[in-house]
C-alpha cells in the first residue's frame, strides 16, 4: 500500500495548516511526522487516514499499483491517537470482540493473544471507563498495531505511557510493523528511533 500527496494543502477557514506538500509514503517504511504542538501533525494524520479531505492538491492511495477508492481506504488503515475515544461501557473483552469484527487481526493472532500482549491480567472483565489513561492508551495501540492492515498511523503514541509502557509499545511496534506503511506523529526522541524517515510539517506552512 502506498500514499502519495501532490501539492497538498489543508486549511480551516482562512488559516492554512499546511500547503504545497508533495511526498510519497512507501510500503515497508516508518516515517516520523515532526512539528511542535499545534503545528498540524494531527490534521495531516487525519488526511492520511482518509478522515479529512484536502483543501487543495491531491492524495492517492494505491495497492500494488491499483488505485484505492477513498470510500474503501478505511479498510487498509489502523489508526491510534489520544483523541480517538474507546467505548467506555464495554469491558476490555467486549472492546476487543467489537474491534475484531471491524478489523481482523494479523495472522497468528486472536483475542486471547491480544489479551496476553496487553499485559493487563486483572482488566479482562473491567469496563473501559475505569481504566487509567495509560491503560486506555495500551488498548488503542495494541488494537491498531495488531490489526491486519497495510497502513499503520500512530499519533503521539507515547502519550500517557510510563517508562515501562513505552518500552512495551516499542517492542510491540518492532515486532509487527514490518512490511507496513507506518507513520508516527511525535516529538518524543525515543519514538523517533523507530523511524528511518522524517517529515517536518513546518516545511510546508
Amino acid at each position: 500500500m502506498e500514499i502519495t500527496l501532490t501539492d497538498a494543502g489543508k486549511r480551516f477557514r482562512f488559516d492554512w495548516i499546511f500547503r504545497g506538500l508533495t511526498h510519497h509514503f512507501a510500503p515497508n517504511t516508518s516515517t516520523a511526522l515532526l512539528g511542535p504542538n499545534g503545528s498540524g501533525k494531527s490534521t495531516l494524520m487525519k488526511v492520511l487516514s482518509g478522515h479529512l479531505s484536502l483543501s487543495k492538491g491531491k492524495i492517492t492511495f494505491s495497492a500494488q499499483g491499483t488505485a484505492v477508492s477513498p470510500d474503501e481506504v478505511y479498510r487498509y488503515v489502523s489508526y491510534a491517537a489520544p483523541y480517538i475515544e474507546l467505548i467506555e461501557e464495554f469491558t476490555l473483552e467486549e472492546a476487543l470482540d467489537f474491534h475484531i469484527r471491524l478489523k481482523p487481526l494479523l495472522p497468528g493472532l486472536d483475542k486471547e493473544a491480544v489479551l496476553d500482549i496487553l499485559q493487563l491480567p486483572k482488566a479482562r472483565e473491567k469496563e473501559i471507563r475505569f481504566f487509567s489513561s495509560g491503560m486506555k492508551q495500551r488498548v488503542k495501540l495494541a488494537t491498531a498495531i495488531c490489526s491486519d492492515t497495510p497502513i499503520l498511523l500512530l499519533d503521539e503514541p507515547s502519550t500517557n505511557l510510563d517508562t515501562n509502557a513505552v518500552a512495551w509499545f516499542h517492542a510491540l511496534y518492532r515486532q509487527y510493523s514490518a512490511e507496513r506503511l507506518c507513520v508516527i506523529a511525535t516529538n518524543d526522541p525515543t519514538d523517533l528511533a523507530l523511524c528511518a524517515e522524517r517529515l517536518d510539517i513546518l516545511g510546508w506552512k
